[in-house]
């Protein structure tokens, strides 16, 4: 063993060998995970006797964790784990009977990469987990295969649950279809549930309800549902249901960007703005977002009308833009952003609004009103709790110049402090910002900065043309910094979201995980 391992008396007793009988328990079993970084990485990845697929949790966040199903109960003996690159520097062995409630089986405090065979184990239990507690990368947790050897129980109960009846479909939105159904009874306890789609299983659920998700629009689905107990009887399935998702929509890609149009033009090799300008033709987005700072120095009309209409301008009628401290440089404050941009800048009178796309709502803010030193004024606020307290879309995205948080030259925004917290509460599942002339993408966060699921993804796109600024430390919550330029290609779906920076060769610089709507 290539790591330090502590095995707890309490969970277990140290075993001089391992029983002869034992057998590979987990491979091809359901498995469930805290995040994945994306759908090729997904858990199942770890169990599927391949060490050429994986499971890789989102990066930067501590802890993540996967759980496998051992689909009955079973004496555990041995663990192994066959780590990728990001792999952890601490971790613990758990394992449970009912899929909730665990004991640790082991510990790892020294990790190094290396194929770790944890033997000597005498757990018991049907669900196996890993959590991991501190990366040893700054990407996430990652290994080839999660391999959980030991013997079934032969405990004698041959009895099945009986067979769950009520099976009922919620309303279903054009990827997902939320299911329930009642409790099925057994003669020592049921233990969980299989959910099976068009005849196979694709999750186990503890409780009576789960909602399947990534589904194609306009498409017809059959459900059933049967009872597992510990000893790993199954009654037959339901009664099955069908349900079709609504058509929705197909999706739609987004551009974004901050701090772009320089005083050069494409006569200058080095003008940034032209090449970042082509990114966003060869996207052909549905729409563009700008996140302040939209032209330099002082932004007068004559500037905005001199370069950045010669090159983002091309995208105007379908821009959505914010302004930023520059557009505030003028003589008279945002009339250069203003004459510009017309409407577009205000189409509610205010520079502070909101649209809509698909089963998005945007929400477009001026925050020259939070980097004052003093909380904005009564006005915007106002109607912005007004305008998330009046949305109806499945999906929120936020964005102003401003970032609450930031590696960048600038650094944290505290000023905005009181503006995130109304994100977080609001569950609202993307921000994005300009202001430090980088590009930074965070995991979500919660009111205090802290990883949490729960909140918005903030991500800093100040990339889109102007002088780049030198980097500090980045935050503990930071998944990806650089120094570059670049356009933010977002995709959107229903119910998800994923985002990429294309960088001005047009390579892609970073990727996020794709996101489901909170």
């Amino acid at each position: 063993m290539l790591a330090a391992v502590v095995l707890l008396p309490s969970a277990i007793a140290a075993a001089a060998t391992t029983p002869a009988a034992d057998v590979l328990l987990s491979q091809g079993k359901t498995v469930a995970t805290s995040t994945v970084e994306s759908s090729s990485y997904s858990g199942a990845k770890a169990v599927d006797g391949s060490t050429t697929t994986r499971w890789a949790s989102v990066e930067g966040a501590d802890p993540q964790w996967l759980r496998i199903d051992l689909g009955q109960s079973a004496a555990v003996h041995r663990v192994v784990l066959n780590w990728e690159a990001a792999y952890a520097k601490k971790y613990r062995i758990e394992v449970s009977d009912d899929g909730t409630n665990f004991t640790t089986a082991a510990t790892v405090d020294a990790g190094d990469g290396k194929t770790d065979d944890l033997t000597g184990l005498t757990a018991h239990g049907r669900f196996v987990r890993f959590v991991g507690l501190t990366r040893a990368t700054s990407y996430g947790y990652s290994f080839w295969e999660m391999q959980v050897y030991g013997s079934t129980d032969s405990s004698g109960d041959t009895q099945a649950p009986t067979v769950p009846s009520g099976l009922t479909a919620g309303t279903a939105t054009a990827t997902s279809v939320p299911l329930s159904w009642s409790t099925a009874t057994d003669n020592v306890g049921v233990a969980g549930y299989d959910v099976l789609r068009n005849g196979a299983v694709v999750a186990t659920s503890a409780t009576t309800s789960y909602t399947d998700t990534a589904l194609t629009p306009d498409t017809s689905y059959t459900y059933a549902v049967r009872a597992r107990d510990n000893a790993g009887n199954v009654s037959a399935a339901s009664t099955p249901i069908t349900v079709k998702t609504p058509a929705g929509s197909a999706g739609f890609v987004l551009a974004a960007a901050g701090d772009i149009a320089e005083r050069c033009t494409s006569s200058s090799s080095s003008c940034a703005h032209v090449k970042t300008a082509k990114l966003v033709e060869t996207m052909n987005p549905a729409a563009v977002i700008t996140m302040g700072d939209n032209q330099y120095d002082d932004a007068h009309l004559s500037d905005f009308k001199s370069y950045y209409d010669k090159t983002w301008g091309k995208f105007k009628s379908k821009t959505h833009p914010i302004p930023g401290n520059h557009e505030t440089y003028d003589d008279t404050p945002y009339k250069g952003y203003d004459d510009y941009f017309g409407a577009i800048a205000k189409p509610n009178g205010q520079r502070y609004y909101s649209w809509e796309l698909g089963n998005w709502h945007f929400i477009a803010l001026d925050s020259n009103d939070f980097a004052t030193h003093e909380f904005g004024p009564d006005e915007q606020m106002a109607w912005l709790k007004q305008d998330l307290a009046a949305n109806k879309k499945g999906c929120v995205a936020a964005y102003w110049h401003h970032p609450r948080w930031s590696s960048g030259d600038h650094g944290d925004n505290p000023d905005s402090i009181e503006l995130w917290k109304l994100m977080a509460a609001n569950k609202v599942d993307l921000v994005l910002n300009g202001h430090d002339h980088d590009y930074e993408r965070f995991v979500p966060q919660n009111a205090d900065g802290k990883a949490d699921a729960n909140g918005p993804v903030e991500i800093v796109g100040g990339s889109g043309g102007a002088s780049l600024y030198d980097l500090s430390s980045p935050h503990a919550t930071t998944a990806k910094l650089l120094k570059t330029y670049g356009v933010l290609k977002l995709s959107m779906t229903d119910t998800s979201f994923q985002s990429q920076l294309i960088g001005v060769d047009g390579k892609v610089l970073d990727s996020s995980p794709t996101y489901t709507c909170h």
